[in-house]
């Protein structure tokens, strides 16, 4: 195998673009995914069947289909009922609502790990519904739920490149076309592989530092 690294440079240009695009699917779908999660928890225990049925019904058929399928279900099936969104919105939203079903499942265990005591002196306090869920619930589950939710988001850039199945030009698709133009496919692929370490590694070491900080 011969190592070119003018390709390597050629590539750079793309390679940026591509990184862009990935950090900006990530930061989007992560936001997407905490923050309908958080509705999916609280809609687990919202006092009518009516509602919690189902919420649970669309989540467990959310999180038992495969990611690519859903995207290609938002991307080719959608247009045809007339919604139709650009690849890259497609593909934020679809990898926000998969990951939002996981997420929910993590807000969920953080609940019902507060203890009943704080459940009880919200009440005793006569706290209004949102006081109690903002002030006092939440902020505990979070801290418990923090570094579970940092594992999805390293979950979440690793799933990125499925996004090129509908074109969406992240780093994975950037090295593809890189290969194509040039037939040299070895060093675009090595340079991707290389940034996903880059990127994934010191997340997951800052996901256990703060597993640990906060296990203290």
């Amino acid at each position: 195998m011969n190592w070119d690294w003018s390709a390597v440079w050629d590539f750079m240009p793309r390679f940026g673009d591509g990184v862009l695009t990935t950090l900006q699917i990530l930061a989007l779908g992560s936001l997407i995914s905490f923050s309908l999660g958080l509705v999916w928890a609280l809609a687990f225990r919202a006092p009518s069947r009516f509602v919690r049925w189902p919420v649970n019904l669309i989540t467990e058929f959310i999180r038992t289909t495969p990611l690519l399928v859903q995207l290609f279900f938002l991307f080719f099936v959608l247009p045809e009922w007339g919604v139709k969104f650009s690849a890259l919105t497609t593909g934020i939203l679809a990898i926000g609502l998969h990951y939002s079903t996981y997420t929910a499942q993590v807000y969920r265990a953080g609940i019902d790990a507060v203890p009943k005591g704080q459940w009880e002196a919200a009440t005793a306090l006569s706290l209004p519904a949102h006081r109690t869920w903002f002030a006092v619930i939440l902020p505990q589950a979070v801290r418990r739920i923090a570094p579970a939710l940092g594992n999805y988001v390293i979950s979440m850039l690793k799933d990125t490149p499925l996004l090129a199945g509908i074109s969406v030009l992240e780093m994975l698709q950037q090295s593809r076309l890189a290969g194509a133009s040039t037939f040299q496919y070895t060093e675009p692929l090595t340079v991707v592989g290389v940034a996903f370490i880059l990127i994934a590694y010191p997340a997951s070491l800052f996901v256990r530092s703060l597993e640990r900080r906060l296990v203290r």
